[in-house]
């Protein structure tokens, strides 16, 4: 990548981070909460399943917007309102109140990623396009490892109120960066006829095609697995093996440096051998369905194992999602929908999170913890081979 690129991938990646940062921290600091409202961890759970859906609903909308309006400007509005969102909640004294500003907070948040792959598709070229998409997907491990290594001296200094009024402080600081270094990105009120007799045309039809559909269930698979596991990994280790709470800790800061490593590998793999996205989502999958296998082997025998075997699988997750999620939006350029297709794309993921947050207390209550590894190896090894099974169509559709 030239400097100028490079440069431009840093500051996307530092945005992004800090847009991470005032959404995640909301359940960096549940615990605190609770213990000082006193109201039920229920209760206040329930703004973190509100912004969940108004996030996934928002990123049909914000790609929709992103495609017709300037992303730049898209994307500073969406902080400038995460910044207020942030700066005020701690004076709600209800969950409900809580619950609802937090929802709007989540729709603000979904006004990010897919302006952001608008402009990356924009103004980079396609290899550029591939280095700059690890690059800011840095942005989310980054911004996992900043909070939880954050809140604990803001909990002890401010109380948990003070996350969230540095997070909207870092919101505050980084809109005036992004407005001037961020280049502008010409609108298409068009859609511009096609490159190639090869490339999909039209409108947003092409999500509509057996191929995206099924490109669509494998994104839902997993979201499912990536925050399924990421979520529930502390309490399953803690149940099946009696360890104390300071695991959460350690899992919240390893599972994040794992998946940059992942990213990297992943990147590795797609540019210099496997540059079919449908192939490597396969090969990612496949690895993550190894992982899961073996997680079953290993459950109520080693503690050590167990926390490995998760954190391969959802660092695989990570980079399927790095490979079906940033990779293909680009290979659509010539519709002239590119915010709107990564919009729909990244909703998927979060389909996927909403049914695993819903399952797995479900399955709990109903089973034990094998059981619900049983479902993660099962979810894993249906990703891979819906991803195998289109390698022949994507090949057929996006030969060049």
């Amino acid at each position: 990548m030239k400097l100028k690129a490079k440069q431009l991938s840093l500051l996307m990646m530092i945005t992004y981070m800090v847009s991470y940062f005032t959404r995640i921290n909301y359940g960096a600091v549940l615990v605190e909460m609770v213990a000082d409202t006193g109201f039920a961890k229920t209760e206040l759970s329930m703004a973190i399943t509100g912004s969940f859906i108004t996030y996934g609903v928002g990123q049909v909308i914000s790609g929709w917007l992103g495609d017709r309006i300037s992303p730049k400007h898209l994307m500073a509005g969406g902080l400038a309102v995460t910044a207020c969102i942030n700066a005020v909640l701690p004076f709600f004294t209800t969950p409900y109140a809580m619950a609802g500003v937090w929802c709007v907070n989540g729709f603000a948040q979904a006004l990010m990623w897919p302006p952001l792959v608008r402009i990356m598709v924009a103004v980079f070229n396609e290899e550029e396009y591939k280095h700059a998409s690890v690059t800011v997907s840095y942005g989310s491990s980054g911004g996992t490892i900043l909070i939880y290594l954050i809140a604990p001296i803001m909990v002890s200094l401010l109380s948990w109120k003070g996350i969230f009024w540095l997070a909207s402080l870092l919101a505050v600081l980084i809109i005036p960066v992004w407005l001037y270094f961020c280049p502008n990105v010409a609108v298409q009120r068009k859609v511009p006829r096609a490159e190639t007799s090869t490339a999909p045309t039209g409108s947003i039809r092409v999500l509509f095609t057996p191929l995206m559909l099924a490109c669509m269930v494998a994104i839902v698979l997993q979201g499912s697995l990536r925050d399924g596991v990421t979520t529930w990994m502390p309490t399953y280790i803690s149940e099946t093996y009696q360890l104390g709470s300071a695991i959460s800790i350690l899992t919240g800061v390893a599972l994040p440096l794992f998946s940059i490593l992942c990213f990297r590998v992943t990147e590795y793999i797609y540019v210099n051998h496997i540059r079919s996205p449908l192939t490597c989502a396969a090969v990612v999958f496949g690895v993550g369905t190894l992982a899961a296998a073996v997680l079953m082997l290993v459950t109520g025998h080693s503690a050590v194992g167990s926390i490995a075997c998760t954190a391969v699988l959802t660092g695989c997750m990570h980079g399927v999602n790095l490979i079906l999620i940033c990779m293909l939006p680009h290979y659509f350029k010539s519709t002239g929908r590119v915010s709107l297709i990564s919009g729909v794309l990244n909703a998927c993921t979060y389909v996927g999170s909403a049914a695993s947050t819903y399952l797995i207390p479900l399955i709990m209550g109903n089973g034990s913890w094998t059981t619900t590894v049983l479902l993660w190896l099962l979810t894993a090894a249906a990703g891979t081979v819906l991803c195998a099974v289109c390698i022949p169509a994507w090949k057929r559709r996006f030969s060049k």
